[in-house]
């Protein structure tokens, strides 16, 4: 199958529990290069999915990649996305960005906004490979965040 026969749909309660364990598989390493749990470790997940703000990719019935996408007037913020490291490497984070577009598109948005933390350098070079460019940095709950956007 290719990555993009795998559905994605709208997170349920019921996907809690495999999205606490791909976000922490998925950041945990960045521990090390930040000081302290990256931001997406600590989200109330559950509230997310309340508002419904997380979609999930599925491979073979179980959640492999997650997307949280917010709504800020014209633009559609990519919050997290994180692939479960056992799904890596198949086009999964690829096919959730093209999901992003799609969805951005959908929402009648004039372009996508996201950010990551300075220090994940191969976050910033996927993204700027991908079209985003930066367009400031800030100093947010003692994270140093790299903004980025793409028109849409």
């Amino acid at each position: 199958m290719s990555p993009d026969e795998f559905p994605i749909r709208p997170a349920t309660p019921e996907d809690i529990e495999a999205i606490t364990t791909i976000v922490e598989a998925a950041y945990t390493p960045y521990i090390s290069r930040i000081g302290r749990a990256p931001g997406p470790m600590l989200d109330n997940y559950e509230a997310l999915i309340a508002r419904h703000l997380v979609h999930v990719l599925e491979a073979q019935g179980q959640v492999a990649g997650l997307l949280v996408l917010v709504r800020e007037q014209d633009v559609l913020l990519l919050d997290n996305i994180a692939v479960s490291p056992a799904h890596q490497h198949r086009g999964f984070g690829r096919r959730l960005m093209t999901f992003l577009e799609e969805k951005a598109r959908e929402m009648g948005v004039n372009a996508i906004k996201l950010y990551t933390n300075e220090a994940m350098t191969e976050n910033i070079t996927l993204y700027e490979k991908l079209g985003y460019k930066e367009i400031y940095r800030a100093t947010e709950n003692n994270f140093r965040r790299v903004y980025m956007q793409k028109g849409i």
